[in-house]
């Protein structure tokens, strides 16, 4: 069954982890002010900053733009309940107020949240229609589907290793469910998936404002529908019209808790599931992740690092002999215009290049597609299957003037049975 995630109080005692779950707690807090001040005060100043004849023709029909506005400020009052939600839980998960009580931020750590904070939560709240919308079922069939497919594939392989075995032990063995590594398991819809279809199932996530949007849909949301949200609200621009900017969504479109419910009171087999909170490279790298998972499924995720190659050690570790690695994603890398040769080491003291400081590790590259796929090889892994140019929206409104789609990468590299670790 679920296991109910518990990142936040695990890493509570460390005081830069303190600060940085407040800063995204404060930024879910202060969301409805930041977009009221940003899609409709401004709006509103420049409005009336035109010829009185001007904005007085655009007041009234057919454009009744005054009224837009006030129609963003009710869509952001949504939003914002949502965000809102999601600061009381995460405060409750602090025990920082008890169920019932009024939730609200510290006042030492109430409007910490920078720039990046704020947007980080608008996007979150965007990102939900992706993950936990029935209408952003396409974005995540074309990205998660592979993977299901993959694993599918995998456990079909390791059955018909069983009917092979020739003891008891094996056989128990090869009839385990797979356990499956997600990195940058973001808002946890691919996590909670995997669990429902029977895979003993891990997410691993360095972004709080996922881990805290993620908590609360899996662990906290009484229903499914609770929310309604509108993605398209925070921009002005490519509309075809005012119907399409104000498009709602119900999330989430199931229930995690009833829907595991509904599968195995239907003679399903549900795996486990769980999430933890921690740079992907200091988390996995130890002992006692070695050899732990028969497959990592790694979806917009390896575009995240500075170093690649890092990532790659790691997983190879992570992996079982014959586990295999499962891709899909673009190549949008996150750190090419960060100050070279940094991200986050300041220089100080000796730096131990066999010890991974994680995502602040010095130096950074970028590869092309082909030159990714060679250096999974070059790892020590055996690329059995590859596919280019897999569309692959990503939190895209359909009906936008502006579309853009991913042309994604999708690769399944296996590590072989009987292999020495790369060097």
């Amino acid at each position: 069954m679920a296991e109910e995630w518990s990142g936040v109080e695990e890493a509570i005692e460390d005081p830069e982890e303190i600060r940085v779950i407040y800063c995204a707690l404060d930024s879910f807090s202060q969301y409805a002010k930041n977009a009221h001040m940003n899609c409709t005060h401004f709006r509103r100043q420049a409005f009336y900053a035109l010829p009185q004849a001007h904005w007085q023709m655009l007041a009234a029909p057919p454009f009744n733009y005054l009224d837009t506005l006030n129609r963003v400020d009710d869509a952001i009052e949504s939003n914002a309940e949502l965000a809102r939600t999601i600061v009381t839980m995460g405060l409750r998960s602090f025990g920082v107020v008890g169920a019932g009580a009024e939730a609200a931020i510290p006042e030492e750590w109430s409007g910490i949240a920078k720039y990046n904070d704020l947007d980080k939560a608008r996007s979150t709240i965007r990102q939900f229609y992706r993950d936990w919308s029935s209408e952003g079922r396409v974005e995540r069939d074309a990205c998660y589907g592979p993977v299901f497919r993959a694993l599918e594939a995998e456990k079909a392989r390791k059955q018909a290793s069983a009917g092979r075995a020739h003891t008891t032990t094996e056989t128990q063995a090869d009839l385990q469910p797979l356990r499956v590594l997600v990195p940058g398991a973001g808002l946890g819809r691919l996590v909670f998936d995997l669990c429902r279809l029977g895979y003993d199932t891990e997410g691993n996530e360095i972004s709080y404002h996922q881990l805290l949007a993620s908590s609360y849909i899996l662990n906290s949301c009484e229903r499914a529908g609770r929310h309604i949200i509108y993605p398209w609200i925070h921009s002005f621009s490519n509309h075809k019209s005012r119907a399409n900017q104000f498009a709602a969504y119900s999330i989430p479109d199931v229930h995690p808790q009833q829907a595991l419910a509904e599968t195995t009171a239907a003679g399903g087999k549900i795996g486990t599931m769980e999430m933890c909170a921690a740079d992907f490279l200091c988390l996995y790298g130890d002992d006692a992740h070695a050899g732990a998972y028969d497959a990592v499924a790694t979806v917009f995720f390896l575009d995240t690092a500075p170093n690649l190659i890092r990532y790659l050690e790691v997983i190879w570790r992570c992996l079982r002999p014959g586990g295999v690695l499962i891709n899909v994603g673009p190549l949008l890398w996150h750190w090419e215009n960060h100050v070279p040769g940094h991200h986050g080491y300041d220089g100080d003291g000796d730096y131990d290049e066999n010890t991974s400081l994680g995502i602040a590790d010095p130096g950074s590259f970028e590869l092309t597609d082909d030159e990714v796929v060679a250096l999974v090889k070059k790892t020590g892994f055996v690329v059995e299957t590859r596919q280019s140019d897999l569309r692959a929206p990503y939190v895209q409104d359909t009906q936008s003037m502006l579309q853009t789609v991913y042309n994604a990468s999708h690769w399944i590299a296996r590590k072989p049975e009987s292999t020495e670790p790369p060097t």
